[in-house]
């Protein structure tokens, strides 16, 4: 498994991370610590949680996901590790987390911290990332930007301050984004070069063949200011895997159980483009799952891949993605296909 260095930081993560959000909802702990076991054994030493997990989001098993890992992380050589979580803003809708004191203050970053370490049984987080931005921004599945539903939020710069508490306290060891902008990414690093505070060293967005949004301006700011993207979604929800093609609903699948959930996949021209890339892997004598996942890997904006699986067999066949190296005629045809269906999914 190769390593890739995370922005400036001295975290070298492994380029597939092994995601949790499904733990404690569709996944038991003894199958989150299997899965956990396999992806060590294979070269995984990154792991990716957060404290709304598992989703969908609710009060009765919110931080879970969490706990199943600390568990796991109780008995495992903590120093070979690369553990990242998130912080939840307010925007959502999850009053219950943190009886609600979301917005993104010190003591609001302090709590959030401190909940996510005691569930995670250590001393400290790797990479602790804004799950969203605590300001109004169009996200998850919503493209435009309209300015009527701008709203109050904590002010960047006492963001990245409370942020730096919990670096300088010895809690935190890295900051990073998720679900962000250029402007965003660029005014978090102005901030934070002007004022001495915490320079995030990634970003965190969906990213897939049905949406290849982040290859325009976030990708120059990727390149130009080293914060490397952490792909979640690479198999959009599932669509990509081909398992919902002609309409299938496979019995404990993700969108079977949570049809709300994802929202985002429901629009023309989704179902027409993933059938497209089924039939493209077929070509090119490759399962879908590995097609997929594998043109993740092949960008030079992409420090690690995050997977997620309900089962060992899903999760097998992620990982030896990780060994198949697209060639030049097979990166063409999925262009091809994309200026065919462009992004269908944001």
């Amino acid at each position: 498994m190769r390593l890739n260095r995370l922005g400036d930081s001295d975290l070298q993560v492994s380029e597939i991370c092994l995601g949790t959000m499904t733990w404690g909802e569709q996944n038991s702990e003894a199958e989150a610590h299997a899965q956990l076991d396999f992806a060590f054994s294979r070269g995984i030493n990154f792991i990716d949680a957060a404290e709304m997990y598992p989703v969908p989001p609710r009060a009765e098993t919110q931080g879970r996901t969490e706990s199943y890992l600390g568990s796991w992380l109780a008995r495992q050589p903590r120093d070979r590790l690369i553990v990242a979580t998130k912080i939840t803003p307010p925007g959502r809708g999850f009053g219950w987390i943190r009886g609600g004191a979301l917005s993104l203050t010190r003591g609001h970053v302090a709590a959030a911290v401190d909940g996510s370490l005691q569930r995670m049984r250590t001393d400290y987080i790797d990479l602790y990332q804004i799950h969203w931005p605590e300001r109004y921004v169009p996200s998850f599945g919503k493209a435009h930007y309209d300015p009527i539903e701008e709203r109050p939020a904590t002010p960047i710069r006492e963001q990245l301050e409370a942020l730096e508490m919990q670096v300088r306290a010895g809690k935190v060891r890295y900051v990073g984004l998720s679900n962000e902008t250029p402007w965003g990414v660029m005014e978090f690093l102005r901030l934070a070069r002007e004022h001495n505070l915490p320079r995030v060293v990634s970003i965190q967005n969906a990213y897939n063949l049905l949406n290849r949004a982040f290859e325009g301006p976030l990708a120059e700011v990727t390149r130009h200011e080293k914060v490397p993207l952490l792909a979640y979604s690479p198999l959009a929800f599932g669509h990509l895997t081909g398992k919902y093609l002609g309409g299938a609903q496979p019995g404990g699948a993700r969108l079977t159980r949570f049809p709300p959930f994802g929202q985002r996949y429901q629009k023309p021209n989704v179902a027409a483009a993933s059938a497209a890339y089924a039939q493209l892997a077929q070509e090119v004598g490759m399962g879908a799952t590995t097609l997929a996942i594998a043109f993740v890997r092949s960008r030079f904006f992409v420090a690690s891949t995050i997977i997620g699986a309900t089962t060992l067999e899903q999760l097998a066949e992620d990982v030896n993605s990780a060994s198949v190296d697209l060639p030049p005629e097979t990166l063409a045809a999925l262009d091809e296909l994309h200026f065919r269906y462009t992004n269908p999914a944001v």
